[in-house]
């Protein structure tokens, strides 16, 4: 009998609060304020009518250890129609006494972001359960099953699930980028639960350990590890990238990236699992990735051979043909764009022609990192004057010489836009009005008498000391003939 009255009032306090949950929509549920320092601390997240098939990472909370996430799910049926509730707990472990922040938060949720205030959390001394949170449990145990002080047993699921080092080439020319990513697999039909395990920490010693010495990285700052869905070998698995760089070498020879660990938190399960209680158990498993070998070749003979840019790339102008004045001042835009190591890029050479007159070019460039790809735009904007009517291509002006990875070989990239120019002259004027330095600089300023009447005395004395001295040597050679 007092088993029934217990089953029932369960049954109508699981109802309150189920009703309650479906009734939030999404609710976010945060621990107690205090914990002690053997208990756990938890951000509980409940979903209604709908499975939770992503999410992002938890918060961190200083002070706290995570240590793994829980899934489940509940059911019922109010006057004929169901209704369905999926929560995910994250645990947290304190790591000292003291009081500490969890901060204000966002994460997605099946794509959509969740929101929750933080709170201040204090962590005290270890704590002993309450008589009534004793006798509680009691019940439930009296209700659900006792253990009769037998520990759980928990038992390891095989797993579906890999690390992986990959490279988009094994073979490349010296400035020719390469694409290395690491990621997590995990097939879609996996059953053993994994969760990530400082993951910041393990990447700054891998990255230390794989990146070359003699390369520029261009590194893709991964910062939240999204699930994406992938398909290798006709099978569904998740992808779980955790870093991405494209390199570009600067010798030839041999790259070679090591082999790499990866540590993931894995969870052992209950052999016989109860409806409260812990039914999973934290483990570590190591996962391997085989490095590569990268072979980096010399780039072809040519007189700019280790000036020039390597890549594919095109050439973008702010006009095609326009119409200016003699000595009007016009701007012209000499864009690089397309796939490679945008910041190698220099400008544009240029040719002497006396009819065109330019300034040092303004720069500015933007780079885009995605799909394992890295392009952008190098922008030179030069200030033109021309002093001679006619028509003028800028392509006799500027070349942009680079080496073309698509077709191997050196490619130059010239202007198609051209000036039509209008006007007299002022050709002369240009000549008059340019500065002509050094010593011009002080006609203006010297007088128009002859530069030895300053120094008359001084060269005249010279003279005639050179003439005493030759008179007396002469005297001497006269009187020893004799």
């Amino acid at each position: 009998m007092k088993r029934t009255k217990l089953y029932l009032n369960l049954v109508f306090l699981l109802s309150m609060i189920t009703t309650f949950a479906l009734g939030q929509g999404v609710q976010v549920e945060l621990g107690p304020s205090e914990v002690g320092i053997n208990q756990t601390f938890s951000i509980k997240i409940t979903i209604s009518d709908e499975k939770i098939k992503s999410y992002d990472q938890f918060p961190e909370i200083n002070g706290f250890q995570k240590q793994g996430i829980s899934q489940s799910s509940s059911m019922s049926v109010v006057n004929g129609q169901m209704n369905s509730t999926n929560s995910i707990v994250q645990y947290y472990k304190p790591l000292r006494k003291g009081t500490f922040i969890l901060e204000d938060f966002t994460m997605q949720l099946n794509g959509n972001p969740v929101s929750s205030p933080g709170k201040e959390i204090k962590v005290t001394d270890p704590k002993q359960a309450s008589a009534a949170q004793r006798r509680s449990t009691d019940s439930f145990d009296d209700f659900f099953g006792s253990s009769d002080g037998e520990e759980q047993e928990f038992i390891e699921l095989d797993d579906e699930a890999f690390f992986s080092m990959n490279v988009d080439k094994e073979e490349v020319y010296v400035g020719e980028g390469f694409n290395v990513s690491l990621a997590f697999f995990m097939a879609e039909t996996n059953q053993a639960p994994f969760d990530f395990y400082e993951p910041g920490k393990q990447l700054e010693k891998i990255v230390k350990k794989i990146k070359p010495t003699h390369a520029w990285e261009e590194n893709f700052n991964i910062t939240n590890i999204q699930p994406e869905r992938v398909r290798i070998d006709g099978k569904n698995w998740t992808r779980f990238k955790v870093y991405e760089a494209t390199f570009y070498p600067f010798n030839e020879g041999e790259i070679q990236l090591p082999d790499i660990e990866w540590e993931m938190i894995k969870y052992k399960v209950a052999k016989n699992p109860t409806f409260f209680g812990n039914n999973r158990q934290e483990s570590y498993k190591t996962f391997h990735a085989k490095g590569k070998t990268i072979k980096v070749k010399p780039l072809p003979p040519h007189p700019l051979k280790n000036e020039v840019s390597v890549g594919q790339f095109r050439l973008m102008e702010n006009f095609e043909e326009k119409k200016v004045e003699t000595g009007e001042g016009i701007t012209y835009n000499f864009a690089i764009r397309g796939e490679g190591n945008i910041n190698s890029i220099n400008a544009p050479q240029k040719k002497n022609i006396q009819k065109l007159n330019t300034y040092d070019p303004n720069e500015r460039q933007q780079i885009n990192r995605g799909r394992g790809r890295v392009t952008g735009t190098k922008e030179f904007e030069y200030y033109l004057t021309v002093n001679e009517p006619g028509k003028l291509p800028l392509s006799n002006h500027f070349e942009w010489v680079y080496f073309n990875t698509g077709l191997e070989r050196y490619d130059t990239l010239r202007p198609q836009a051209i000036l039509n120019v209008v006007g007299e002259s002022k050709i002369n004027e240009s000549i008059s009005s340019t500065r002509l330095g050094g010593i011009y600089d002080f006609i203006e300023l010297e007088d128009n008498k002859l530069l030895n009447q300053r120094y008359k005395y001084y060269f005249s004395t010279f003279i005639n000391l050179l003439l005493v001295g030759a008179v007396i040597m002469l005297a001497i050679m006269i009187m020893k003939k004799r």
